[in-house]
């Protein structure tokens, strides 16, 4: 065997490792990235933990076929970029938040689809995605609905003794 097959059968091998990996991967259109807003995106997804990557689209899809995982072949082409997150929905926020800061990048770059938790998503579900908060968001509320009875109890509590004296 060729050099060149057993590289990109390493290539598809970590492939499958970052797929598995991980709990979301977006796949979105780039087009007419400068070198900045390609920095400045991986540093985006870096810091929740996530990576910006660019792979050719035939060594994903025998990523894909190997996985068992079947939905992507007809958004495996043109110029695709895979965003591997931990989260399920960290990669999509940033994306979206990435687009409002810079409008520019609205036309650079597209969410085509996903694969979230073993599901595929189309673009639709990857707006409706980050749209929910975070992990920690999301638990700051609810401790915040939990905590809430108990504040205004002690709030009455003690708006009662200071009444009495």
């Amino acid at each position: 065997m060729s050099a060149n097959f057993e590289a990109k059968k390493e290539v598809v091998e970590e492939i499958k490792t970052k797929i598995n990996d991980s709990k979301s991967v977006l796949l979105v259109t780039y087009d007419r990235l400068t070198v900045r807003e390609v920095t400045d995106l991986r540093n985006k997804f870096r810091a929740i933990g996530g990576e910006y990557k660019v792979y050719k689209n035939t060594l994903v899809r025998k990523a894909f076929e190997e996985l068992g995982i079947s939905g992507f072949e007809k958004d495996l082409n043109n110029a695709t970029a895979f965003i591997f997150c931990p989260d399920e929905t960290g990669s999509c926020s940033v994306l979206s938040k990435a687009v409002k800061d810079e409008p520019a990048l609205a036309e650079k770059v597209v969410p085509k689809c996903g694969y979230v938790s073993g599901a595929y998503v189309d673009a639709e579900g990857i707006k409706k995605l980050a749209a929910i908060p975070s992990r920690e968001v999301l638990l700051a509320k609810m401790l915040g609905c939990l905590q809430a009875p108990i504040a205004n109890l002690a709030f009455v509590l003690k708006a009662i003794a200071d009444q009495k004296s």
